[in-house]
């Protein structure tokens, strides 16, 4: 019997879809920007398909920390260890993690993103494996699977999978609201490994190491923009250089939205994507990979949630990458919260490496 606790993050990732770039410390202002709660839809995700699964026993925080989930995925027999007054908080999360290392747990699934990673560590360290079913705005460590039914397949045989030590990424959320990456070994956990299901942690590349490749693609980029059509631009260096040689100066770790070389809206969140998307017309996604973990949609620009894509088509994505970054990215990846969309994408993506030139990268599922 494989013992598993649960601890869901309540409020993980609300920040993401409104711009926030993260939720630490604003939770109420994601409220107040129309943030919706989705960290139980996610792991009720990975939590269905283990339901019936007669292997696996199932202890848990009360509420929305994981008992609600239980039982809205189906589980019947699992027992609450942990509860929590009033709204929960990383406190609640550590002390939850080391109920579980006494009560000798083989693995703590959790659900939510860096900073729930980050509480999870401080309480059990090395001394229980631990797991992440995706939910939170940033997810560079290595901790996380690469989307919640992958999630399943790990819990699923989390008893007998061989353990990997991976890092825990410290990421300064103030300097990364106002546009700048910094990042640091926080700890090393240990985690069940099943070969793409697992994500790498994030790998951050000197921009000088492929600086040609990226005005190379660029220059292809402005190239075939096409007159009156809206480009979504994602975060990172590649897109920043995009915008950079239209002459505009691009958010960093933000989405913006362009039309004939004008920046339209800057730092976009989810309701102003749709508010202009809305205004009819066609429109274009441009994203890059996350570097090592090899995410195309689903982590750092989270602005660009299914519903936007929807609006645009799965057609309209288009991808860059330097071929420093694709070759460091064996698979990528595409994780919308939307499984029927996800598919939509096919078993390969094209992504402009270079001016004129493009690789053909295997879509992971």
């Amino acid at each position: 019997m494989t013992r598993i606790g649960l601890i869901v993050n309540p409020v993980a990732g609300m920040g993401g879809p409104v711009g926030l770039k993260g939720t630490d410390g604003k939770v109420q202002e994601a409220l107040q920007r129309g943030a919706v709660p989705n960290a139980g839809n996610r792991a009720r995700e990975a939590i269905s398909p283990l339901a019936r699964d007669p292997g696996i026993c199932f202890l848990t925080c009360s509420g929305a920390m994981g008992e609600e989930t239980l039982r809205n995925s189906g589980v019947r027999d699992f027992s609450v260890e942990y509860r929590y007054a009033d709204e929960s908080s990383g406190r609640d999360t550590q002390a939850a993690a080391r109920k579980f290392r006494e009560l000798a747990v083989d693995l703590i699934l959790f659900c939510g993103g860096d900073g729930t990673a980050r509480d999870i560590f401080d309480a059990v360290g090395i001394t229980v494996p631990i797991l992440g079913i995706p939910a939170g705005v940033k997810m560079y460590s290595g901790v996380f699977a690469v989307d919640p039914g992958r999630a399943a397949e790990v819990a699923h045989r989390a008893g007998t999978l061989p353990l990997q030590d991976t890092e825990i990424l410290d990421i300064d959320e103030e300097a990364y609201r106002a546009g700048k990456f910094e990042t640091k070994l926080y700890g090393i956990a240990r985690v069940p490994v099943l070969r793409n299901l697992v994500q790498l942690p994030k790998a951050i590349h000197a921009e000088q190491d492929d600086d040609l490749a990226k005005d190379g693609i660029a220059r292809f980029i402005a190239e075939i923009m096409v007159p009156g059509t809206l480009y979504i631009l994602g975060a990172g260096t590649t897109t920043e250089r995009i915008a950079r040689d239209l002459g505009l100066e691009k958010t960093l770790l933000g989405v913006d939205v362009i039309r004939d070389g004008e920046c339209i809206a800057r730092d976009a969140d989810e309701q102003t994507l749709l508010r202009i998307l809305g205004d009819g017309g066609e429109a274009r996604i441009i994203v890059s990979p996350l570097g090592a973990q090899g995410f195309v949609l689903g982590r750092g620009s989270q602005q660009i949630s299914a519903e936007v894509l929807r609006r645009c088509g799965a057609g309209s994505l288009i991808v860059v990458g330097t071929p420093q970054k694709l070759a460091d990215t064996p698979h990528l990846h595409v994780d919308t919260g939307d499984s029927g969309l996800d598919t939509e994408f096919g078993e390969y993506i094209s992504v402009v490496c270079g001016y004129r030139i493009a690789q053909r990268k295997l879509l992971s599922r």
